[in-house]
């Protein structure tokens, strides 16, 4: 098993990514301080505070990162699998991003 602390500062993400497995796999955040976003693709976003926990499936495209106004951390924790691969792919772009604040319902806001 595979953990990591990850810190973004404001406004930083990650790229869409998809933690591939043909068995098991996926991921755990836990987060640990500050506020930030999960979204899967074509869903809306998630806004994160410490304490909360995101379990993330294999196969399923998704980022996450800091709000535009704070530092944020979780620990990454790649859950094992059978030929687990993570694959790369686009950034989110600034104007999906900078959108976030807007399209966020009030109380998913924190």
């Amino acid at each position: 098993m595979f953990l990591a602390n990850v810190t973004f500062e404001p406004g930083c993400r990650n790229n869409w990514h998809i933690h591939h497995a043909s068995k098991g796999g996926g991921q755990l955040l836990i987060c640990t301080a500050g506020s930030g976003w999960y979204q899967e693709e074509g869903k809306d976003a998630v806004s994160l505070e410490p304490g909360m926990v995101i379990t993330i499936p294999p196969e399923v495209k998704h980022w996450h990162g800091a709000k535009s106004d704070s530092w944020f951390s979780h620990i990454a924790v790649e859950v094992p699998g059978e030929d687990t691969e993570n694959e790369w792919c686009g950034p989110v772009t600034d104007e999906a991003y900078n959108q976030l604040d807007f399209a966020t319902p009030a109380s998913n806001k924190s």
